[in-house]
């Protein structure tokens, strides 16, 4: 089992702590990151492209000319497809991207990308996190004392609201819940710093 330093919010050592080989030791699967990574930005993209096909153009009541005798090609509508300012064939039409994993192969994903930080030793655990007051200057202060430096994620095992506050300002810096932990997040940010409730939610919820 890999073991981790616990440090406190002053950036003391104050422990260690065992992780669950099962989880944070296991060999990274890059092919199940990939596939995890694509679909959470599949589904994160809107699709609210869409063109006006030549119903919804404007004009065209009238047919242009009549149908023989002009030598010129029978035309129905100045809206059609052909013409200038006509509608569009097959255009992109409002829709959604989304598409799910199964559900074993989206549980690997998360355990390889936690695993991948222990192995980068972009893995931080936290006793707890608690702040008296929502001031940002506290929170970065904390990430001071940690050593962090860059994108952080912090994952708690509960959302306090002065560290919800205190957090929300602060650029390259995002904070979760243990049951919200995905991969785009975890591989995005580059250190991962997980409170001891969290490490246990996490383990709770992967070792199911």
């Amino acid at each position: 089992m890999p073991k981790v330093t616990v440090l406190d919010m002053s950036g003391k050592q104050v422990g260690e702590i065992e992780l669950a080989d099962a989880i944070f030791g296991i060999t990274p699967n890059e092919a199940v990151l990939h596939d995890a990574v694509v679909m959470q930005q599949a589904s994160l993209r809107r699709g609210t492209h869409a063109v006006k096909n030549r119903a919804a153009v404007r004009g065209g009541g009238r047919k242009p000319w009549r149908q023989k005798g002009t030598g010129r090609a029978r035309q129905g509508s100045i809206r059609s497809p052909q013409w200038v300012g006509g509608g569009v064939v097959f255009g992109p039409t409002p829709r959604t991207y989304a598409y799910k994993l199964p559900k074993k192969v989206r549980r690997l994903a998360i355990k390889s990308a936690l695993a991948s930080k222990v192995i980068d030793s972009q893995l931080v655990v936290l006793d707890e996190l608690k702040l008296e007051q929502p001031k940002t200057r506290d929170m970065v202060q904390v990430l001071k004392n940690l050593g962090i430096e860059r994108k952080a994620l912090v994952v708690t095992d509960n959302l306090e609201d002065n560290a919800v506050l205190a957090a929300r300002n602060i650029p390259g810096v995002k904070l979760i819940t243990a049951d919200g932990v995905n991969v785009l997040d975890v591989l995005y940010h580059d250190k991962l710093i997980l409170t001891r409730g969290a490490v246990n939610r996490v383990e709770e919820v992967l070792g199911q």
